[in-house]
């Protein structure tokens, strides 16, 4: 009896360290606009993958053309920071398309736990979205969702690179973007 107690106790302790000792949950932003114009109207501005000129964000957009799968296109951010981008999938149908961060450029260095730790522009990590346009009548509906992880995939995380910074940033530029889309395409 005593070694069934020690046992269940033993399996009990390492099952309750192994489920706290768990890294970064996968995180999602969505978000969605109305735009008073035709869906047409509205793809024409945001499907060339390589031409983001649409986000009041992004300073420069050089990409490798075209929107076949295993396209690039790199980001240059107002700061000066870059995100590099492959295209996932393209639809041109149903005005839709999917990416994917490969690289992302420093924005600046911290020391978090006695480690020197290098912040990315954007706090993410194996971050992947996609972007549609759907005709509603006159008037077109965008979804941009994106899936990702903080940048900090250790357990405790600095606040530069956790879940929160993580969300706060990505939920920023999806609605930055896609109200400025609204702008553009409603003039």
């Amino acid at each position: 009896m005593k070694k069934i107690t020690l046992i269940a106790s033993v399996l009990l302790a390492f099952f309750t360290a192994v489920a706290s000792a768990h890294g970064p949950v996968r995180q999602k932003a969505e978000e969605q606009i109305t735009i008073n114009a035709p869906a047409e109207k509205v793809w024409a501005l945001i499907k060339n993958f390589g031409d983001m000129s649409w986000h009041p964000d992004i300073f420069n957009t050089t990409s490798d053309g075209g929107n076949k799968k295993g396209e690039k296109r790199v980001l240059t951010l107002k700061d000066g920071g870059t995100i590099t981008e492959e295209l996932k999938k393209y639809d041109e149908a149903k005005m839709s398309y999917a990416y994917k961060i490969t690289e992302m450029s420093t924005a600046k260095t911290i020391t978090h736990a006695g480690v020197e730790e290098k912040v990315p522009v954007l706090p993410v990590d194996n971050y992947s979205a996609s972007i549609e346009v759907e005709a509603k009548g006159d008037t077109s509906v965008v979804n941009w969702t994106a899936g990702y992880y903080r940048a900090y995939t250790n357990n405790n995380p600095p606040a530069e690179m956790n879940e929160e910074a993580a969300n706060a940033a990505v939920n920023a530029i999806l609605k930055t973007g896609l109200i400025n889309l609204k702008t553009l395409a409603e003039k």
